[in-house]
């Protein structure tokens, strides 16, 4: 596998958008030096986020492994330096979607919303019934980002009750994209919080109350 060009993403980003990125936010664990076990900030987010159920998962060497450090790489070498402590553009950030959903919805615990998970989060319903929770799910959070990024609904595809697990599987990775960019939009406007410390933070939108 190729590591991933950065100059090609982001000149694909400015063409769709019609300007310059100002900050790209990536589901993925980034750091100043090569991830080999759980970082500051993946201990942030846990004790923050645990007991709704959006604690992380512990990376490693060989996940996210080469390609976490390509990534960080190529975006440095296109003037888009690792964010960590604060927010300046250009810039990368890590990000992650679990809590930035609870905040979003003011859930007391992470959304149902991965299709990979459905038979857990279901287990007493039948497939139909399930696909069709989870359609119920992903239709409420549209409905959230809608009040942040206008369009949202507009820009992704209809499912309906015959939709293939792949075509399922391709609306919620979409779905997550949309996540990551309400994110950045969260961090470029202050209302976002770095966890972690000056090699790696994840961030995530400010409880409303704060």
């Amino acid at each position: 596998m190729s590591p991933p060009d950065a100059s090609a993403l982001l000149a694909a980003g400015a063409m769709i958008c019609g300007q310059p990125i100002d900050l790209v936010a990536i589901d993925m664990p980034l750091a100043h030096f090569p991830i080999t076990s759980r970082r500051v900030s993946d201990n942030a987010v846990s004790v923050a986020y645990g007991a709704r159920h959006c604690g992380t998962h512990s990376p490693s060497a060989v996940r996210p492994g080469r390609i976490s450090d390509d990534l960080r790489e190529g975006f440095e070498q296109a003037g888009y330096p690792l964010r960590t402590t604060a927010i300046a553009t250009p810039g990368l950030i890590e990000v992650y979607p679990h809590p930035a959903l609870v905040e979003l919805s003011a859930a007391t615990r992470r959304l149902p919303y991965k299709i990979g998970r459905i038979r857990s989060y279901w287990p007493l319903l039948t497939a139909p019934e399930r696909r069709a929770q989870l359609r119920v799910t992903w239709r409420d959070i549209v409905s959230l980002l809608g009040r942040h990024i206008d369009g949202v609904a507009a820009r992704l595809p209809e499912l309906n009750e015959t939709a293939s697990t792949a075509d399922m599987k391709s609306f919620e990775d979409k779905l997550d994209a949309i996540v990551c960019a309400w994110i950045a939009i969260c961090c470029l406007e202050g209302k976002a919080i770095p966890y972690g410390d000056k090699d790696s933070s994840i961030w995530i939108p400010r409880p409303k109350h704060n």
